[in-house]
């Protein structure tokens, strides 16, 4: 069994953050260990509260992890502040310069309810030390909206921040379009290696879509950890979410921005995939 570490915040409600990503490993054949980088009060309605771990216990977690287990992937989501960006990309480093363990990095920076994930002067640090640790960075359209200053409003601004980040920061981005106006959702992944992929889907009409970005970046690792490439790893994640959000929209979990129902490996994997 593949092992897949998340770092990342624990969401109470189990809806996001580490919690789902648990359960998106678990349910994808691998099995998951967290580092907790921070502990949030959140429910359905939105976040309430949000307390950074330690640096020093990040980093104290992250040795037990990976002084002892042998990891296959990184998923990466929130990190609070600067000084806990610090450990995690000294240890990371470390790590990664004798081992080849692919890292996906979900910048999550404000939640859905608008509640900051992120203090604002950690973003440049992870700009400049984290992405280039990165096989992919999965930002939705405001996230990378904020960390270039540019706006995506078209199919040409996608390609243009797109090949701009790959160039800049010499990782793989794929941009989620699931914050644009359209009924079809287009994800769009731009390849370290200069080539550049569409996935496009059908919104499902539900209000159950908490941790979708997790679960995403959460199946991705998993994907990548079972030896797929990127591409065929991407494709089959998203997938996966879809068949998650068709499968919890239905759902009645507390009282505002349901969770997803995860499907088990062995009812997700039926040879149909969708792609451009």
């Amino acid at each position: 069994m593949k092992i897949v570490l998340s770092i990342a915040g624990s969401d109470p409600s189990a809806g996001a953050g580490i919690q789902q990503d648990l359960k998106t490993m678990t349910a994808l054949d691998c099995y998951g260990a967290t580092v907790i980088t921070a502990l949030t009060s959140q429910n359905t309605l939105g976040v309430q509260d949000v307390m950074a771990v330690p640096p020093q216990t990040v980093r104290s977690q992250l040795r037990s992890v990976l002084d002892d287990l042998e990891v296959s992937a990184i998923k990466i989501g929130q990190i609070p502040n600067r000084q806990v960006a610090v450990v995690i990309c000294e240890e990371l480093c470390n790590y990664l310069s004798h081992r080849h363990v692919p890292v996906v990095y979900d910048p999550v920076m404000i939640s859905t309810s608008g509640r900051r994930l992120m203090e604002e002067d950690c973003v440049s640090f992870l700009l400049a030390n984290l992405f280039p640790l990165c096989t992919l960075i999965t930002p939705n359209i405001p996230e990378t909206e904020t960390l270039t200053g540019m706006s995506l409003r078209s199919s040409s601004d996608f390609d243009a921040v797109g090949r701009l980040l790959v160039e800049r920061y010499s990782a793989s981005f794929l941009l989620k379009g699931g914050h644009s106006a359209s009924s079809s959702m287009v994800d769009r992944l731009y390849c370290s290696d200069g080539t550049s992929h569409s996935f496009a889907t059908e919104k499902v009409d539900s209000k159950n879509l908490h941790g979708t970005g997790c679960t995403l970046s959460s199946a991705i690792a998993s994907m990548l950890a079972q030896g797929h490439d990127l591409q065929s790893s991407v494709l089959l994640a998203k997938d996966y979410v879809t068949k998650a959000i068709i499968g919890g929209k239905n759902l009645h979990v507390g009282n505002g921005n349901g969770p997803l129902w995860m499907p088990l490996s062995s009812s997700f994997f039926d040879g149909s995939h969708s792609s451009e």
